[in-house]
């Protein structure tokens, strides 16, 4: 591994860019982007306010830059940079803004959900869709772009409309069985819309595309239902993460349910390979004293022999958003693996083998697991703690790696490039690229 050096951003706006070429990063109100080879400013724009939220168009010819504080849009384009655009929602606000996959045209969510305007830099026209439920949920496109599914809220009742990204006219309208929607994924094939219930009732329904529901399941009644859901690559598998710390797997043919994962707070099987993370301090001279907050210190990681007990937090029954149940799952590219992470167990991570139905690892952390994301080419894990370590695991091993660097550098998220062989480090107010080099090549 190679490290580059640290560069500054806020609010962990940094965002690779589609085709691998660029990676475009804001610093309070300007946007960078850089050269990925060579890490050069190849361009560098002047936002009218702080910018929250950045996104680049498909074809990476593009890159908008949403203040939604002051109801702006900008878009910025890579081979004409003289040329602008500018999107003020004006008296209606903006919530959220997204590129369509054509990457020609921009949507955006108005205060209160009022509205969501369709605006095209090709033909400079806008056009509007009404009654969207959500800002940031219950809207998604399919992979091939062709179609959108948006989750509308009418009468006192859930609705799904289908819109063809290419005309932007309505294709299908149907009404949905769920209370109160929360929100919606198309299939990774397109086939069929996965749409599940708020976490009051636990309901999950499979829609074909001309509103037909092909399967219901719910797993469990009066209690806090789904937390998370998640698309296998292939669509194969769609997993299910619960508040009663079950994550389930249906299988598409049937919609049933093909396994069921435990998260039990003991681990006691030949099988599992369980890695705890143990720190390796540096003998300390008399009259020496450790740095604060020990962030130089190395860790290593142990297999350990079963059983082996999981550290498990208590929710507080008092506060709001429990601290409970799977709320991140995902897939590897290759469908082999699953990765899962039960909040209150905030320092394990599970690794279940798909094509056996069964627990294959279990990472125990010394802090906190914040982030973790597949490698898009390869079964290879990277997870961040919240410390200034990159952890990474793959059915190999797993390996621990400081990250050197003169400043103190906190690790809270990352993104995997979309070649896989370069991660983006992202702490509170700076970043850092790792050089992965693959030892087949």
């Amino acid at each position: 591994m190679n490290f580059s050096e640290l560069f500054k951003q806020t609010n962990q706006l940094s965002r690779f860019s589609p085709n691998g070429k660029y990676l475009g990063s804001c610093v309070q109100y300007r946007l960078l982007v850089r050269d990925i080879k060579t890490l050069q400013i190849l361009q560098l724009y002047t936002c009218l306010d702080v910018v929250q939220h950045v996104e680049w168009s498909s074809d990476s010819l593009y890159i908008l830059c949403g203040m939604l504080k002051r109801g702006i849009v900008q878009v910025w384009s890579l081979e004409k940079p003289d040329w602008t655009c500018k999107i003020d929602e004006g008296l209606a606000g903006l919530t959220a803004v997204r590129w369509s996959p054509d990457g020609r045209h921009i949507l955006s969510t108005a205060d209160f959900q009022l509205r969501i305007s369709v605006w095209s830099l090709v033909s400079k026209s806008v056009s509007y869709i009404k009654y969207p439920k959500h800002a940031h949920a219950g809207l998604d496109f399919s992979k091939d772009g062709k179609y959108m599914a948006l989750a509308e809220r009418r009468n006192c009742k859930d609705c799904i409309s289908i819109f063809a990204c290419s005309s932007w006219q309505l294709v299908k309208h149907f009404e949905v069985e769920t209370n109160d929607l929360a929100d919606l994924a198309w299939s990774p094939d397109g086939r069929v819309l996965c749409i599940w219930d708020s976490l009051l009732r636990y309901e999950l329904l499979v829609y074909s595309m001309d509103g037909r529901c092909l399967s219901k399941y719910s797993a469990y009644e009066f209690a806090l239902g789904i937390k998370s859901v998640c698309w296998s690559p292939s669509s194969q598998f769609l997993a299910i993460g619960s508040f009663d710390e079950k994550c389930r797997v249906l299988n598409h043919v049937t919609w049933k349910i093909v396994a069921e994962h435990n998260h039990s707070h003991t681990v006691d099987s030949p099988s599992v390979i369980v890695y705890r993370e143990v720190e390796l301090k540096p003998p300390l001279l008399k009259g020496e004293i450790m740095p604060p907050g020990g962030f130089t210190v190395q860790s290593k990681y142990e297999v350990q022999p079963g059983p082996v007990q999981v550290p498990t937090l208590k929710p507080d029954p008092e506060k709001a958003n429990p601290k409970l149940g799977v709320g991140h799952v995902a897939f590897s590219q290759d469908n082999r693996y699953l990765a899962t992470k039960n909040d209150n167990m905030p320092n394990a991570l599970w690794l279940w083998d798909v094509s056996k139905l069964c627990l294959t690892a279990l990472l125990l952390q010394t802090s906190s697991v914040r982030a973790f994301q597949w490698d898009p080419k390869q079964p290879r894990l990277a997870v961040c703690t919240g410390n200034n370590k990159l952890y990474i695991w793959s059915p190999a091993g797993c390996v621990s790696v400081v990250v050197p660097t003169e400043a103190t550098f906190q690790i809270t998220s990352l993104q995997f490039h979309p070649d896989g062989n370069i991660l983006l480090l992202l702490g509170k107010d700076h970043m850092c690229l790792c050089f992965l080099t693959d030892p087949r090549t």
